[in-house]
């Protein structure tokens, strides 16, 4: 298994990376999420994930190792495959991926393009009790969180954010300080808006 590369990023694209490792150019598939936190610089690191199949093998490439763990756990769910996986973190960050499956949100999971409420329902039964073990997260304070959040977003909304924005800025706030109050929440993520 190749856990990661660490070499010169020879080429950067929304869906995938080229890195020359020892003079080897390594092509990884990567998530857009992972695509906006590679920096351009020449020398990169990414956690990969190397799917082997009978005909293939094919390398995933990840910016944390956090949403690599996300992508291995999607891949268990029965139905859920690699390109499914890569699309879910492409269009959700891993930290949302992983409160709306701990929080029993299908809503969230079925506004991914190509999942129906039947993948979604199938997501977050597979993976609740997984996700709130391994991240150690008490039920009760998540969803007092994900209140906040709903708070945080809603004001911004009302201030003519764009919702995608205010998801994005209030994300990234919630994911640097999770338990901050709803106020310190708005100003954090205005400072980011």
């Amino acid at each position: 298994m190749i856990h990661h590369l660490k070499g010169k990023l020879i080429e950067k694209n929304p869906t995938h990376l080229i890195v020359e490792c020892g003079g080897v150019g390594y092509f990884v598939n990567i998530s857009l999420n992972t695509f906006s936190k590679i920096p351009d610089s020449e020398s990169v690191q990414v956690y990969t994930h190397l799917q082997v199949k009978e005909d293939s093998h094919t390398l995933f490439g990840f910016a944390e190792k956090s949403e690599r763990e996300i992508f291995r756990l999607l891949l268990s769910v029965s139905g859920i495959g690699s390109s499914t996986a890569r699309t879910m973190l492409s269009s959700l960050a891993p930290i949302q991926i992983r409160d709306a499956i701990a929080t029993g949100d299908v809503a969230t999971i079925q506004s991914i393009k190509g999942i129906g409420a039947k993948t979604a329902q199938r997501v977050i039964l597979d993976l609740k009790d997984k996700i709130l073990k391994i991240y150690n997260i008490d039920e009760v304070s998540l969803s007092s969180n994900n209140t906040n959040r709903d708070e945080a977003l809603s004001a911004l909304e009302v201030l003519g954010f764009v919702r995608k924005q205010a998801e994005k800025a209030v994300d990234k706030v919630l994911g640097q300080e999770p338990t901050l109050s709803v106020e310190e929440t708005i100003k954090q993520a205005l400072k980011n808006l």
